[in-house]
């Protein structure tokens, strides 16, 4: 049996079920985003993607952030009924492009001068708009989906380049879905 290919479809199937949950803004994604990341990591590794190996370490901490933040809700609101869906401050949007510049530029180099990545450039984009894209998720920012939107479109031809195409395949959903998880999270928003 190829272990890879079945970690690949278990994955994918496992992504599908956090897409649904993202898109229907439930509180049970952060849930499945602990067990998608420990089967990316090991897939990642194999082929050579170190930025996207990288950051599924900091998938599974922001899981529990974007758990205790979703279900915790504002301050002065009462425990249990959540964050409510809103749009990101115009203040952080200049530090979210500094901060995706910034981390895009160090894991680049980083990745171009110190591995051996076919796709450092590729790698890093993806991953540095990917922590800046989970630090809205948790907020629970309407823009989280923009975000996802680039990363999505991007990890398409990056996963089908390296050979990793079920998650290509799912990746081309998630960019669907995207875009209509925006559409609906507009209108849920505050």
């Amino acid at each position: 049996m190829n272990w890879d290919l079945a970690l690949e479809i278990l994955g994918f199937c496992v992504g599908l079920l956090y897409l649904w949950y993202e898109y229907h803004a439930s509180w049970r994604m952060w849930i499945v985003s602990v067990i998608m990341p420990a089967i990316s990591m090991w897939i990642y590794l194999r082929k050579g993607l170190y930025a996207d190996f990288g950051i599924n370490i900091y998938y599974l901490i922001i899981a529990v952030y974007g758990y205790i933040a979703w279900r915790r809700g504002k301050l002065g609101k009462k425990k249990g009924e959540g964050r409510p869906i809103t749009h990101i401050p115009l203040r952080f949007y200049p530090v979210a492009v500094v901060a995706v510049a910034a981390l895009w530029f160090a894991m680049g180099w980083a990745l171009d001068t110190q591995t051996d990545s076919t796709v450092p450039w590729y790698d890093a984009f993806t991953t540095a708009m990917s922590i800046v894209g989970m630090w809205l998720l948790a907020r629970k920012y309407v823009e989280q989906w923009i975000a996802w939107i680039i990363v999505d479109a991007v990890c398409v031809w990056l996963y089908a380049y390296k050979g990793i195409y079920f998650y290509s395949a799912l990746y081309a959903i998630y960019t669907v879905i995207a875009c209509f998880g925006y559409r609906k999270w507009l209108r849920l928003s505050a």
